[in-house]
């Protein structure tokens, strides 16, 4: 019987859920069976359970390894000592980084929460909630000190997150623009408007 191969910097749960994301994403998290799990990392699916509790158990870990990732990310950014135009662009280039280095994840976590048992579907919409209202005191901050133009900061925010959303429909096309130009011109666009002058 075939074995789980860990990655170098990886164990066989992390290869499991990896290749879980990528299932989930083009399978869908209802669809998904964990035969076919056990198919894609290479083992007969009793042995799954050697590692993971159950289908749920992926999404609970899928979701939370990417709400921690942001939650992380943002409290470095608010510590900064820097101006809110540059929080927020670090911000921005923080998200694209994740859609274009763990989009599998990421997507799945977008689009799949909707699947988690309880307590963990009412953690993650609080901890989505909050991180919103953490990005939204950024803007208000930055609108207080001029740095920002007076504009709603919840609709700034909501622009923002969607905007590097829509990176799902690059992902899937990849047009021929490198990640780097597809970064730098997103970011121009977005702070270009908001930029106080």
């Amino acid at each position: 019987m075939a074995k789980i191969k860990p990655g170098k910097n990886t164990s066989k749960k992390e290869v499991i859920i990896k290749s879980a994301s990528v299932l989930f994403r083009t399978r869908g998290f209802s669809a998904a069976t964990m035969r076919e799990l056990a198919e894609a990392v290479g083992v007969e699916a009793p042995s799954l359970y050697n590692h993971i509790g159950s289908k749920s158990e992926i999404l609970q870990a899928i979701c939370f390894k990417v709400a921690n990732a942001f939650n992380d990310q943002l409290a470095a950014i608010e510590t900064q000592q820097v101006n809110t135009i540059s929080k927020l662009e670090h911000i921005i280039r923080f998200h694209i980084q994740m859609m274009m280095n763990y989009y599998d994840e990421v997507f799945v976590a977008n689009h799949d929460w909707k699947h988690l048992e309880e307590p963990y579907l009412s953690n993650f919409l609080m901890q989505r909630r909050n991180y919103e209202k953490r990005l939204v005191a950024i803007m208000e901050e930055g609108i207080r000190k001029k740095e920002c133009k007076n504009l709603n900061p919840f609709v700034v925010v909501l622009t923002m997150l969607s905007a590097v959303r829509g990176l799902e429909f690059w992902q899937r096309h990849k047009k021929n623009i490198s990640v780097k130009v597809l970064e730098d011109d997103m970011v121009n666009q977005l702070l270009k408007g908001i930029t106080a002058k």
